[in-house]
């Protein structure tokens, strides 16, 4: 079952990712290019990889060697019993030669052992550490891409390509390419013993080889389809249990368990339908390839019968022959199902460097100004933006914000009120004019350093997995357990943590579902007063909380806004009453701006907005 993934926005913020779903296996659009720069990682360990190509063909040799040695015995066995038949005076086995050859043939299983071991030790270091650096190097990736891909991309896509398709190519890396290594060899050196053995029947085992790729090819192809649909199927009942896990309240509130079960049948029947399907073309590949090396084997046991009474070979050649035969087929397999697996791999190898190749932020040059004494004046100056270059959304605005003061920010859904703080910490970059905070230039400072100076508190809270006490010290590294302490108490969150039965070392689960709204809205403010910065963004903190809890949500808020600037983002127009100034937004715009009584007196916009919430008052 998927779980739901969190990730973290800045400074106390929250970003929801969605459940992964099982991904149908795709062919890659450039299968060459992707094959040829999944290699380039490969690289650093040209040498591992040549070792590990050496250890499978002597590993595979002192296993092919076997067959012919053991022919040997056989030969010998064949030989004394003939004599003996024939009543030559003294004939018998030879048991010494065949204790010989057992220890020969033990000592080359060793070998052969061993050195498959180093090939899989060697290929266990090399598939980790070229992993190791592809993660490595998505994660920096990530944190160098502009806040429009996450708001374009789908969180579950992007989690599903980091870590089910590395997963997918580390897999490969571990496993296929030894067996590739090893199969080719395998056919290589086969082929090479029963050349020594007899052309004649090396060549009837070749012509079963045409049919028996055509039946793997077209028996692969016929599956390739129920696969898919698996792995389509499988995904829609990830997504639906996740669903109904998260939901099951609301399912059982509205009474919607016996639909969700049918729903779940439903989707369970289609997956066992092309599950079952699946398997079962897959599973005609033995059968047939057991076949056609059976027809094999007959034609050789026929050829090599006339070949040992005519004297051409001896016994043990036939026991060897076949048993080359058997294993002629099996890298053949191998390798066929082998090149489907790197197909998929490639597949995902694409997906991974789709976003190695995604367009990055600006990157910034040298940033030397930096703010020692933050104060919290903020300005924009003739601010123009849009998210698209033919469509503007903000366009001439100018702003100018003192020290301590409180802005509130109002209209209605798709305004801009987001859009104004997503540029102020330069989540976006401006399209033309200046944003200053005293004085400088945001863009002259380093990202990090700009952000710094925010805290911000949203609607959604974004807790993790850990104690109460690691969840508030993530607003600042290196707090003391008496500073965290003092923000929970300035947050008026303290007594109901000292309520809990393990007080600041209560573990929150995934969902933080072991608290109430309003009760991790105080710890996210907390989080924020510990972190003390120069300017607060403030989000819908309370919209989502009873009336009850808003009143201490607000008081914490109060006390966290005293002395900064503050930007608060409201609908609950009752909360922003107090602010020193109102901007009323709309289609990117500022319409409005003034005090809440000045607003209420021109009778406009906000007039409007404030009393459509308040009529049935």
């Amino acid at each position: 079952m998927s779980k739901k993934h969190k990730s973290p926005d800045v400074r106390g913020g929250m970003g929801r990712g969605h459940g992964m779903m099982g991904m149908p296996p795709q062919k890659a659009k450039d299968f060459k290019g992707t094959l040829k720069r999944l290699i380039g990682y490969l690289k650093p360990f040209k040498y591992h990889l040549l070792a590990v190509l050496i250890t499978a063909i002597l590993s595979t040799v002192f296993a092919i060697l076997s067959p012919k040695i053991l022919g040997k015995a056989t030969t010998k066995i064949f030989e004394g019993m003939m004599m003996k038949m024939k009543g030559v005076p003294g004939a018998g086995i030879d048991f010494d030669y065949i204790l010989n050859i057992l220890l020969i043939l033990i000592g080359l299983y060793l070998f052969s052992a061993l050195f498959t071991y180093i090939q899989q030790y060697i290929m266990a270091g090399v598939a980790q550490k070229t992993v190791f650096a592809l993660r490595e190097e998505v994660n920096q990736k990530l944190s160098r891409m502009p806040l429009k891909f996450f708001d374009s991309q789908s969180h579950g896509d992007v989690l599903s390509r980091v870590i089910n398709d590395i997963d997918n190519i580390s897999s490969t890396f571990q496993q296929s390419l030894t067996q590739l290594f090893r199969s080719l060899v395998t056919i290589v050196g086969v082929i090479v013993m029963m050349l020594t053995i007899s052309p004649l029947m090396t060549l009837i085992v070749l012509l079963t080889l045409p049919l028996s790729f055509f039946v793997t090819v077209k028996v692969a192809k016929r599956s390739q389809k129920y696969f898919m649909g698996q792995q389509k199927s499988l995904g829609e009942l990830n997504g639906h249990v996740d669903e109904m896990y998260t939901g099951h309240r609301i399912v059982k509130a509205f009474g919607r368990e016996k639909r969700s079960i049918e729903q779940f049948n439903s989707i369970n029947d289609k997956l066992y339908d092309a599950g079952w399907k699946a398997q079962f073309v897959s599973g005609i590949i033995m059968p047939l390839m057991m076949f056609i090396g059976n027809i094999g084997y007959v034609f050789i046991c026929v050829v090599g019968g006339i070949l040992v009474t005519h004297r051409t070979i001896q016994v043990g050649d036939i026991q060897a022959f076949i048993q080359y035969a058997r294993q002629f087929s099996q890298p053949i397999t191998q390798t066929a199902n082998i090149a489907n697996i790197i197909q998929s791999t490639i597949a995902s190898a694409e997906r991974v460097f789709e976003i190695l190749d995604e367009e990055e932020q600006v990157p910034e040059a040298v940033r030397t100004k930096e703010i020692p004494s933050p104060q919290g004046n903020v300005a924009f100056e003739q601010v123009t933006f849009g998210y698209k270059e033919d469509n503007m959304l903000i366009e001439d605005m100018t702003i100018n914000v003192k020290q301590g003061q409180t802005v509130a920010i109002v209209g209605p859904t798709g305004a801009g009120k987001t859009t104004l703080i997503n540029l102020l910490m330069r989540f976006y970059e401006i399209d033309g004019g200046k944003i200053a905070i005293d004085g400088i230039d945001i863009r002259d400072m380093a990202r990090g350093r700009l952000r710094r100076l925010f805290g911000m508190v949203l609607q959604d809270t974004w807790l993790f997995n850990g104690t109460i006490k690691d969840n508030i010290a993530y607003g600042r590294e290196g707090a003391s357990d008496e500073e965290i302490i003092q923000a929970a108490k300035a947050a008026d969150a303290d007594h109901f943590i000292r309520t809990l039965p393990e007080g600041y070392e209560t573990v929150l689960n995934e969902e933080a579902s072991n608290l109430s709204q309003g009760q991790k809205q105080l710890l996210t403010i907390a989080r924020a007063i510990l972190a003390d910065p120069a300017i607060l963004i403030l989000d819908e903190a309370t919209s989502s909380v009873d009336t009850r809890t808003e009143v201490y949500i607000q008081n914490a808020m109060n006390e966290l806004m005293k002395g900064r600037t503050s930007f608060v983002i409201a609908h609950r127009l009752s909360t922003i009453r107090n602010a020193d100034v109102i901007l009323v937004m709309n289609h990117g715009s500022i319409i409005e701006k003034g005090s809440h009584e000045m607003l209420l007196e021109n009778d406009g916009f906000y007039a409007d907005l404030y009393n459509s919430q308040f009529a049935s008052a």
